[in-house]
């Protein structure tokens, strides 16, 4: 994954294409550069590692123009350096790329039969020398984009100059997030809503096959066919300050605290009280077709898989439906049996998740419907998915999950609630407003976790030197463990394994010493006393217990090296609430062995190519 941006306009161009990188940062950081007209001449610079060091080289740097291209890089094809990093040029092309060409070997072989000589080892070079070859076949810019993109396979979001034309700009987009920038006598692009925040909240989505001409005063989109299409604008309601620190350290300790804001944002206007209605904007999928579903199958990845992992419990409990949980990069090679009688619940924060999109694709074409659960309005998930539930997390700039990853879940319970009580009748209008109730709670519950942090914090001081964890729970809260070692190594880079409580015997017992800490997640509810057994195999055995229980647990709190207490809530809403201290607690440990928390070694925020 990359991020791109690139500007058309009158301000200074470098403050500009920096700014927007610095707000993609979280799309890769291996190598980055920006490419800019200088009176007439396009001057390109690079720099490998993060952003900070083509900072630094662009320092003392003026540039008499207001065109320009900006890129960050996650690397996939050809290693991190200067020599990798974009902007790429072939001839009189200058460009930009997030994406993958599957098909670069054999379009760079052509090309070096014509005596093309490339500088990089990366894929995107060779759109660069494909465009310059289309305009010395005699086409025009537009035409050679064109021409170019309809020989290429994979998927792409590209920034295009051409250095006979400072006053134009064009972007194109396949499988690849692109989102075009409206403002007073200036245009934008860049791969993400945050990086044009500080300059206009005017947008237009660009979808699969779609290509931008760019100047101060018009933007003009056709298909690869040359169809001209009317795009209406949108106004973004995140604020410049939604996608800043706020005050926070890191953005990822701002996103845990934002969570009753974003869960709220979730579920507000989903369902009335009075009527008893549920509200879906795009719900394209119809009464009659869920009542006669057989089977739901989810499918996601890492931390969405956790959030799929309980929404199969939300909805085997609500429903009575059977559901089958699947990591999509799984799901896509086993050729599954879905039908047509199948409903295929797709969960990603960004919708440009690789191997979810694939596992999509593959349902459809067995005639399956699918419902995608999604933060990123007008992503490439929501635009093949016959129903989207959209979660209202915001922005998450963090690599590690968070705030996504609980709204996740009130999605899920949400869309239970809903096919339990609307389509299959298992679930009474009483209890209906009974859980829809509880749930408006959480956020006011979550308030009170979130104001333990001073204590986790000093548990998290004792226990950072450790470099083995391990996390257990039972039921709802087997996901939790798994998404509490998740987010541990994730940001701290120590070892840590999730695990069922009940299979502790069948193998992970044999690891537990002083040395390793013990977290269980564990609240009272009908499966405490079980869990009860295994911390009492871990005392014995000398270890230490880190458990996070419901307030006044006493059993629990006194097997306890150390307890961290939450309200009450109904079972099937723990989740929301016992995620929050192992959050607190990674963010913590990390934070205090200085690790680069929002940023991680070897993770980018969306893995948008296999």
């Amino acid at each position: 994954m990359c991020g791109i941006i690139g500007y058309v306009g009158n301000r200074p161009i470098l403050p500009v294409l920096l700014e927007g990188l610095r707000r993609l940062e979280y799309r890769g950081y291996d190598s980055s550069g920006v490419a800019a007209f200088d009176g007439s001449n396009v001057r390109i610079f690079r720099a490998e590692g993060k952003l900070g060091h083509l900072t630094e080289k662009l320092q003392s740097t003026q540039l008499n123009g207001s065109t320009g291209l900006g890129h960050i890089r996650w690397a996939t094809h050809g290693r991190p350096s200067e020599t990798n990093a974009h902007p790429h040029t072939g001839g009189h092309v200058t460009l930009v790329h997030n994406g993958i060409i599957e098909n670069y070997r054999e379009l760079k072989a052509l090309l070096r039969e014509r005596g093309t000589v490339f500088q990089s080892e990366t894929d995107t070079e060779v759109i660069a020398h494909l465009i310059d070859l289309e305009l010395d076949n005699g086409r025009s810019p537009e035409e050679a984009v064109r021409a170019a993109l309809n020989r290429i396979r994979g998927s792409y979001a590209l920034g295009i100059l051409f250095d006979f034309d400072p006053d134009t700009l064009y972007a194109a987009r396949m499988e690849s997030p692109l989102v075009i920038g409206v403002g007073e006598g200036e245009t934008f692009f860049a791969s993400d809503v945050p990086a044009l925040l500080p300059f206009t909240r005017q947008c237009v989505f660009l979808h699969d096959g779609e290509i931008a001409k760019l100047s101060r005063q018009e933007i003009t989109i056709t298909n690869l066919a040359g169809e001209r299409l009317n795009k209406p604008v949108k106004t973004i309601d995140w604020s410049p300050l939604m996608a800043e620190k706020e005050g926070y350290k890191h953005f990822m300790l701002k996103e845990i605290h934002e969570q009753p804001r974003a869960i709220i944002d979730t579920f507000r206007g989903t369902f009335s009280p009075d009527t008893g209605a549920f509200y879906w904007e795009d719900m394209g999928i119809s009464s009659d077709w869920l009542a006669r579903m057989k089977r739901i199958f989810i499918i996601a990845c890492g931390t969405s898989w956790h959030a799929g992992l309980i929404g199969r419990q939300f909805l085997e409990t609500l429903t009575r439906v059977p559901v089958e949980v699947d990591i999509a990069s799984e799901f896509r090679y086993r050729d599954p049996l879905i039908d047509p009688d199948t409903l295929l619940i797709a969960i990603s924060q960004s919708g440009e998740t690789a191997d979810t999109l694939a596992g999509v694709r593959i349902a459809r074409e067995k005639g399956a419907k699918v419902l995608s659960v999604c933060n990123v309005v007008e992503s490439s998930l929501t635009r093949i998915s016959d129903a989207v539930v959209h979660t209202h997390a915001g922005p998450e700039i963090a690599v590690a999950s968070t705030k996504a990853f609980t709204t996740q879940l009130v999605a899920l319970f949400l869309i239970a609630l809903y096919l339990g009580k609307e389509i299959r009748g298992t679930v009474s209008e009483e209890e209906t407003q009974r859980l829809f109730q509880e749930l408006t709670e959480v956020p006011s519950l979550m308030q009170e976790v979130l104001k333990k942090e001073p204590e986790i914090k000093a548990i998290a001081r004792r226990v950072k030197e450790y470099r083995d964890f391990l996390f257990l729970g039972r039921g709802l809260n087997y996901p939790i463990a798994l998404e509490g070692a998740l987010k541990l190594k994730e940001i701290s880079y120590i070892h840590a394994e999730g695990y069922p409580a009940g299979e502790m015997k069948h193998g992970p017992i044999a690891l537990i010493s002083p040395q390793m800490p013990v977290v269980f997640v564990a609240p009272a509810n009908r499966l405490v006393k079980k869990v009860l057994g295994n911390m009492e195999e871990v005392l014995a055995r000398d270890g230490q217990v880190v458990s996070v229980t419901t307030r006044g647990a006493r059993e629990v709190i006194e097997k306890s090296t150390y307890a961290i207490e939450i309200p009450p809530v109904d079972p099937l809403l723990e989740p929301l609430l016992t995620v929050v201290p192992l959050q607190l607690l990674a963010y913590h440990v990390a934070d205090l062995l200085g690790t680069d928390v929002d940023q991680p070694r070897n993770l980018a925020k969306s893995v948008t190519v296999e």
